[in-house]
């Protein structure tokens, strides 16, 4: 995403524009000097962090703070709203967030970029600033996100699977591609991770299917493209981790928090 060098010498403490990328673009990690808010409109993308990845589609934001480092990877040609906010305004407590933007978000996201960089902090501007602030701390928090190992082997494969959800390779591929005995492999995934090998890949799975559904691919397509003989036996895991169908999963609404 732009970065905050591309705005004025001089800019306004909160400024924002929209942007698109196409399919495929990877922008590499990078940081920025000002919290970051990504709302986006269309499209799927992924972004990671040190040690979390985000899967986001229509409607969802992504709050960075300040620093934060970063990559984006347009999964599908991808539209979308950015706000840098200065810590004058955003403060420096609010860690890295994934949310549902509601309709009041969108619409201060929307005014800020409508007035450009040609404004000035008046008493209007200061409190649609506050206000969006606000509403990003009052959103509730998708928990849509994989953690990631620091044992390096480990995080080379979570990587690849997380690149590859489909990837239908099973456990003993994965440990002889970290260089580990199946054993001592699975012991130190579930050490790091709090969760066993299969479980971690079923909610890589989870999340990359709610984005794809919520940015309108069939469930069907879902179903195949992830790995899954049907969609019914799809159906089943995705109620199973969410506790609804995924034809419940659109544009404005989000599943239950994961376990």
């Amino acid at each position: 995403m732009k970065r905050t060098a591309d705005l004025p010498l001089h800019p306004p403490p909160v400024v924002g524009f929209a942007d698109c990328y196409v399919g495929g673009f990877v922008d590499e990690y990078h940081a920025h000097d000002r919290a970051q808010l990504a709302v986006f409109q269309a499209g799927t993308v992924t972004v990671n962090t040190q040690g979390r990845s985000f899967v986001l589609g229509p409607g969802q934001g992504l709050w960075l703070p300040a620093d934060t480092v970063h990559q984006a990877t347009c999964r599908t040609d991808l539209m979308f709203q950015v706000i840098y906010i200065d810590s004058c305004v955003a403060g420096t407590d609010l860690p890295c967030k994934m949310f549902d933007a509601s309709i009041l978000m969108r619409g201060l996201v929307d005014e800020i970029i409508a007035m450009r960089f040609d404004f000035v902090m008046d008493d209007r501007m200061s409190t649609i600033a506050r206000l969006l602030v606000d509403e990003i701390r009052r959103a509730p928090r998708i928990a849509d996100r994989l953690h990631f190992p620091s044992d390096p082997r480990l995080r080379r494969v979570c990587e690849a699977i997380a690149a590859q959800p489909g990837d239908c390779r099973d456990i003993d591929h994965w440990a002889r591609e970290s260089g580990m005995a199946r054993r001592t492999f699975t012991r130190l995934f579930q050490l790091e991770m709090g969760m066993g090998f299969a479980a971690w890949r079923r909610r890589v799975r989870v999340i990359e299917a709610a984005s794809r559904i919520a940015a309108g691919q069939s469930i069907a397509e879902v179903a195949f493209d992830l790995g899954y003989h049907n969609a019914g036996s799809f159906s089943t895991m995705f109620h199973r981790t969410f506790g609804v169908a995924p034809s419940t999963l659109r544009f404005g609404s989000s599943p239950a928090p994961l376990p």
